[in-house]
This record gives C-alpha cells, sequence and structure tokens, in this order.
C-alpha cells in the first residue's frame, strides 16, 4: 500500500534531485510512495515573503 509525504520546506526544487538518485527514488519509481514539496514562502505575508523570525526565548541566538 503505498503511502504519500508532505514536505514542508523553503526548497522543493532540492528533492526531485537526490530523491531520484537514491533507495528512495527507486521506491518513488515503483509507485511505493509518493511526495509533495510544499513551499512554505507561498503561505508568508508581506511584500517579501520572508519566513524567518526571532529565536525561541527571545535571546541572540547561537
Amino acid at each position: 500500500m503505498p503511502f504519500h509525504v508532505n514536505i514542508l520546506t523553503l526548497f522543493p526544487e532540492m528533492f526531485p534531485g537526490f530523491l531520484g538518485h537514491s533507495l528512495a527514488g527507486k521506491a518513488l519509481a515503483r509507485g511505493d510512495w509518493s511526495y509533495n514539496a510544499i513551499n512554505i514562502r507561498d503561505f508568508a505575508e508581506g511584500a517579501h515573503k520572508t519566513v524567518d523570525d526571532t529565536p525561541y526565548g527571545g535571546g541572540a541566538g547561537m
């Protein structure tokens, strides 16, 4: 029974490349599973579609 995976990412164009050259790619070609790469920037607000925010906890980060 095939399963479907939704991937939330800033780089959806990256996934066909490495998935096509791996064991996961072979299973994908056989139809054992499928995926949908969703660009989270499509859901961002503002003119520049920014998706970053301040670090959790309000500190300076790393």
